[in-house]
């Protein structure tokens, strides 16, 4: 398994499902799974989803700029690192932002979101 190749495939994953149909990514999360969004902590996957689903834009365009990823821990986990834009709906300029996901993996040999940390760069 090439930790690169895993990283590239979930991010596109991800963002094209975030993009299209928030609700779907539910399947990447778990009970066990936390978000901290903007500050605010969640736990557990509908939680996590309705919180997304519940985002006051409609439309999201994600561009991703890097993907760095590690191997992380003996049970397979993987930390990836995602930088980009997120343009808005309505909005001209587009707004950067960067996000953690520590995936874990499967019994069934795919990967869950176990921590999910995002932010938005004002800078």
């Amino acid at each position: 398994m090439d930790p690169d190749a895993v990283a590239k495939a979930f991010v596109d994953h991800y963002y094209s499902t975030f993009d299209s149909n928030r609700a779907a990514l539910v399947g990447l999360y778990q009970d066990s799974s936390m978000l901290t969004f903007e500050a605010e902590n969640l736990m557990g996957s509908q939680a996590i989803v309705a919180k997304l689903a519940g985002l006051p834009f409609q439309q999201f365009l994600h561009q991703i700029s890097t993907t760095d990823c590690q191997p992380s821990g003996p049970a397979g986990g993987m930390l990836v690192f995602v930088s980009g834009t997120l343009q808005l709906q309505g909005e001209q300029h587009p707004l950067k932002f960067s996000q953690v996901f520590h995936l874990m993996p499967t019994p069934q040999g795919s990967f869950y979101v176990l921590n999910d940390i995002f932010r938005l760069i004002y800078a």
